[in-house]
């Protein structure tokens, strides 16, 4: 991704998943000061955290049909039965977003979550 895409997605995130530069901070292991320039410009994140803030965007984009911003962000951030008690946003740390998806397919079934 260019700095400007990151950029765009980082805003994207804190918009739409009422998401904060800690929350992106931890989940990608760096300090607020470095999100700030992503999100600045002036820093680009290391291929790994790019995969975080890609499957982490996605996973919002998917939940912007059901919740809005403020509950994206519980949502991510609380723990799920059908997650085994595990919150999405640790599992999308752990490269583990295919198991976030499969709870979202399930409100797209009109399944409860």
């Amino acid at each position: 991704m260019s700095d400007a895409a990151v950029s765009r997605v980082l805003n994207t995130l804190q918009k739409d998943g009422g998401l904060q530069g800690k929350d992106i901070a931890t989940l990608t292991n760096v300090s607020k000061a470095t999100v700030h320039r992503w999100i600045t410009g002036k820093a680009a994140p290391q291929p790994k955290n790019e995969l975080i803030i890609s499957d982490l965007n996605y996973v919002v984009q998917k939940l912007r049909d059901y919740y809005k911003p403020k509950n994206i962000r519980l949502w991510l951030h609380s723990r799920h039965p059908q997650l085994g008690g595990e919150r999405a946003i640790d599992l999308i740390h752990q490269n583990r977003t295919d198991e976030v998806l499969t709870i979202i397919a399930r409100l797209d079934a009109d399944a409860f979550v």
